[in-house]
């Protein structure tokens, strides 16, 4: 099966999911409208900006740390786990991101920045977090409820950007995530369902579909590879991996002189126009290495003037892959039954 029409995919994606990532650039206009109804405080923050999350509330942080790049003024770091980074102080200003409000993680890490006491904000729809802050009187910039964690991500991106402008570690994006969120609706309409069944979106889905995928970024686009690789596992349910070039040269490269005999593995390079000239020569060359052993290859540009646009196009066509493997392999992407059975042992001690 490869129809990938909207019929096709509105039989297998129950949820409706797709229309909730096609809905990314109205996301990135709403996050902006509620950090600023959260009436926040702007400070100083020499010592540092951290983002506190896991899974889907964490990768605004690493995104919006590749967007800021070098315009950065204050070092930022994304903590996936229990604390926080050894070099936290009470200096630091600490993100803490749960979509659900009850990740385990997050909570210990908010716990922590509490202890070492750095400036606390908080990001959540609710639960043991929300209530947290509020007792603490740490502010909290509200999200909508209705959404998987994942599909958050453009709510997530846009207040780890603008808390980085709040505390001085970087300087405001506002007008280019306006710019970006328009952009992404022209994405929207070709890559989206109802675009040409050839687009770039399905394209790629058809190409992986089958295989597992291994998705390599650089620079920009580094975190957004990783991104492409959690949602084709969370979404199309299948394993992908994530690396990052030049460092994949020096090693995994290797790996692939095995890759026919062991099963289908496909690549995807998420390649920017602002990368290192050498970098993006050893996008090519490395796809012509591994054109014997792998089952498919492509090479996909960031489509847009700014970083902003360019990563949050990249983003999107992720999002979308993800879900059209997930049709292909006739598998609502919305459950996450593994994830959720993993809560509910650790929940029990």
């Amino acid at each position: 099966m490869s129809d990938l029409s909207r019929a096709a995919i509105e039989a297998v994606d129950v949820s409706k999911q797709v229309d909730d990532v096609l809905g990314l650039p109205e996301h990135l206009r709403d996050a902006l409208w509620r950090v600023e109804s959260a009436r926040l405080t702007p400070h100083d923050a020499p010592g540092g900006y951290i983002v506190a999350g896991m899974g889907g509330s964490a990768i605004g942080g690493a995104l919006a740390a590749s967007v800021l790049g070098d315009r950065a003024s204050r070092p930022i770091a994304v903590a996936r786990d229990y604390g926080l980074p050894a070099w936290t102080t009470h200096e630091a200003t600490v993100l803490c991101a749960s979509y659900s409000g009850n990740t385990e993680e997050t909570l210990a890490a908010y716990e922590a920045a509490g202890v070492i006491g750095a400036n606390r904000i908080v990001a959540t729809t609710g639960g043991k977090l929300a209530a947290a802050a509020r007792e603490d009187g740490v502010p909290v910039i509200p999200l909508p409820g209705m959404f998987q964690p994942r599909v958050a991500v453009g709510y997530m991106l846009v207040i780890a950007l603008e808390v980085a402008a709040l505390c001085g570690a970087a300087e405001s994006l506002h007008s280019e995530i306006d710019v970006a969120a328009a952009h992404l609706e022209t994405l929207a309409q070709e890559w989206g369902p109802d675009g040409p069944d050839d687009s770039l979106a399905k394209e790629i889905a058809r190409g992986v579909h089958g295989t597992i995928p291994q998705i390599a970024g650089a620079g920009l686009t580094t975190p957004i590879a990783y991104r492409w690789k959690t949602q084709l596992n969370e979404n199309g349910k299948t394993p992908a991996f994530a690396s990052e070039l030049p460092e994949l040269n020096h090693n995994e490269l290797v790996g692939w002189q095995g890759a026919a005999e062991l099963g289908r593995f496909s690549a995807i390079f998420l390649d920017d126009s602002d990368l290192h000239p050498r970098v993006r020569q050893r996008i090519e060359l490395t796809r012509g290495l591994i054109s014997s052993t792998a089952a498919a290859s492509f090479r996909v540009e960031g489509r847009g003037e700014t970083r902003a646009e360019r990563l949050v196009s990249l983003v999107l066509l992720g999002d979308l892959v993800s879900l059209y493997v997930a049709v292909l392999r006739g598998i609502d992407p919305t459950p996450v039954e593994a994830i959720e059975r993993l809560k509910t042992v650790l929940a029990g001690g």
